[in-house]
């Protein structure tokens, strides 16, 4: 078990464990749950005959796609097997079968009669798999390379990653760029300088930090290297909507653009905003108008201040009796006073216990200071004793020595 622990590898980028056995021989094993993009097979044993011979193979990071077996073998989640790819040939894992291969396939619109699904040529042998472990060890010393070599040509452009296809004929280059390039020069020296076919793909900002991976200011993983495939347009209203603080420092993520995230409860708060009535002048009462100061989206409280631009003295309203004061007002009605209104009280913390309160420590530091309050007059009490006795010694012993002087 140590030499097998010592020569394991896990590949956590195409979710599998690569290990030597006692022969020698190099051993491929699926490793569920390792990589982006993990489908839990929920239909797990239950048979449809419709796509019985329809499987999700996954490669590298993100890229997986639907294959048809045809090669009469009988293939189950967990197989390496070789597929067909636009030149040559591919190797694969097997993550999905059964019915749950028919809804990943409902989800992307692929039609099951469709002549674009490709074939599924046979299981992986030993062979293959050592060629396949051949080219993964290029890998990184080519994207390397490749990086030199687009600096030397002073393209203006990043390359992020670097996959070889299963026989090692060919790679896949994915690059970052802000505008254009032109790397027919490049594609040329790649060609000539690793001797394989070149695919140039270009990829974004969030793609790249779901490929690096890493943590988000919330302590979690980011999103974008734990779910996210599709990403979408972010733009600085959904911050508006929020009422948060227009920061770019604090609204950027790692990939330096707006953080996915943002995006996770605008709904809510354009629901929610829906519902609060919009002010364009301050509510009209006996007792002077009282102005907006802020608002609880979320809550749909709204609080007001007779003072224009103080935070001091707040008083809460919900929206809809706002919209009914605004109606009275149009009338030329004035309700009588805010003061009224009960103050707003102080938010109830818990913690995720839910029996702990965020002050449960207050009432310990004042009997503390009691105690020591106390402590403190003891000690001078008996300061004070101490001290009248010594008073009383020294006043006794004086007395002794003017009695003695009389008598002489």
């Amino acid at each position: 078990m140590e030499q097998n622990n010592e020569t394991r590898q896990y590949d956590c980028s195409r979710g599998n464990i690569v290990e030597h056995n006692e022969q020698g021989e190099t051993v491929c094993t699926y490793r569920q749950g390792c990589c982006k993009l993990e489908v839990y097979d929920w239909l797990k044993g239950v048979s449809q005959e419709q796509y019985k011979d329809f499987f999700e193979v996954r490669f590298k990071n993100t890229r997986k796609g639907i294959y048809r077996n045809n090669s009469g073998q009988t293939i189950k989640t967990g197989d390496m097997v070789i597929v067909e790819a636009t030149t040559g040939h591919d190797l694969g894992i097997v993550t999905l079968e059964g019915p749950a291969v028919g809804h990943q396939m409902k989800c992307k619109r692929v039609q099951p009669d469709s002549p674009d699904i490709r074939r599924i040529y046979r299981k992986a042998k030993l062979f293959d798999i050592e060629k396949w472990q051949e080219a993964i060890a290029r890998e990184h010393e080519v994207m390397i390379r490749s990086r030199q070599i687009a600096a030397e040509l002073g393209l203006e452009m990043k390359i992020g990653d670097v996959e070889f296809q299963g026989d090692g004929t060919k790679a896949i280059f994915y690059y970052i760029a802000d505008g254009r390039v032109d790397f027919r020069q490049l594609i040329k020296v790649f060609a000539e300088e690793f001797h394989i076919r070149i695919e140039m793909k270009q990829i974004g900002a969030r793609q790249e930090a779901g490929l690096i991976g890493g943590l988000g200011v919330c302590g979690r993983e980011l999103c974008c290297s734990n779910y996210i495939s599709i990403f979408q347009s972010i733009t600085t209203s959904a911050a508006r909507v929020q009422d948060l603080s227009l920061n770019p420092q604090k609204l950027a993520g790692q990939c330096g653009k707006l953080k996915c995230c943002l995006n996770y409860e605008t709904a809510s708060y354009i629901d929610a905003q829906s519902r609060i009535p919009k002010l364009s002048q301050p509510l009209e009462f006996e007792d002077g108008p009282a102005y907006l100061m802020k608002t609880d989206i979320l809550r749909e409280i709204m609080y007001f201040s007779y003072e224009k631009g103080s935070l001091a003295n707040l008083y809460p309203l919900d929206a809809s009796e706002v919209r009914e004061i605004i109606k009275m007002n149009r009338n030329g009605i004035k309700p009588e006073s805010l003061q009224s209104e009960p103050e707003p009280s102080a938010p109830e913390f818990v913690s995720a216990v839910g029996d702990d309160s965020i002050t449960r420590f207050d009432e310990t530091r004042k009997r503390n200071k009691r105690n020591k309050r106390g402590r403190n007059r003891q000690g001078n009490r008996q300061d004070e004793r101490q001290g009248n006795r010594q008073d009383e010694r020294q006043d006794r012993r004086q007395g002794g020595r003017n009695k003695e002087e009389k008598k002489d």
